[in-house]
């Protein structure tokens, strides 16, 4: 890991502020709400699957948490505030974060040194982390991280896109192999998930049955969710 990738990701996450990437992730869209609806249900029911029902006592990290929203999501399932903890490399995102949700434990930095003790997580969580990421040797020390603070009956929740963006140079894509290599000697659940979301703003307004339809086929998924074991 060098400091000059850390920097090129701030600086791609300004540009990226500057032109307004973010109103296409609006909840103001429908197709913001069509992906969010189908990636809780898909996460709900991996987490069900791993016989997961009671939140209230696990410690939960997100890397890369931006401004908290995955987390507060987790409060509505159960979870403790004060169970929660968050890492981000954009002192604006963390700034929001604390205001928002003053009882979430959020901390600024790399996790590529992540501040807790060894086996001290549940569940550790990224979600559309590593394909920002094109330094290959920082992905190996989040892993390594990811993996170091994570108890040994824990999970590790990813949520990541397999397939890279040709009109965008700044991320790429994260295939299943990768995965695996990534995090060596784990186990893993990949389930391929949530539509394109060029295609998801294109039919949901149209349609969000077809849409649904279109992601059960998962022909046209773009993502990975996967629960990974130690």
């Amino acid at each position: 890991m060098t400091y000059s990738e850390i920097d090129r990701i701030k600086k791609t996450y300004k540009k990226r502020d500057k032109i307004g990437i973010s109103k296409l992730y609006s909840f103001l869209n429908k197709s913001t709400i069509f992906i969010y609806h189908q990636r809780e249900k898909a996460m709900l029911e991996a987490l069900s699957s791993q016989d997961i029902k009671d939140l209230s006592y696990k410690r939960i990290l997100d890397v890369g948490c931006g401004s908290g929203g995955v987390l507060r999501d987790f409060i509505k399932y159960g979870a403790m505030p004060e169970n929660l903890y968050g890492i981000d490399l954009l002192a604006d995102r963390i700034e929001t974060a604390k205001k928002l949700s003053p009882h979430i434990n959020f901390h600024l930095g790399s996790a590529t040194e992540l501040p807790f003790e060894n086996e001290f997580f549940d569940i550790v969580m990224q979600f559309t982390v590593f394909t920002s990421i094109l330094d290959y040797s920082m992905k190996q020390k989040i892993a390594q991280e990811m993996l170091r603070v994570l108890k040994p009956d824990g999970i590790i929740i990813w949520y990541d896109y397999w397939i890279s963006k040709p009109t965008n140079p700044d991320v790429k894509g994260v295939g299943k192999q990768e995965i695996k290599k990534l995090f060596p000697n784990c186990k893993f659940e990949f389930h391929r998930i949530t539509l394109a979301p060029p295609i998801a703003r294109l039919l949901v307004p149209i349609s969000w049955m077809l849409c649904e339809l279109l992601e059960k086929i998962r022909i046209f998924n773009t993502h990975y969710l996967a629960i990974i074991k130690k």
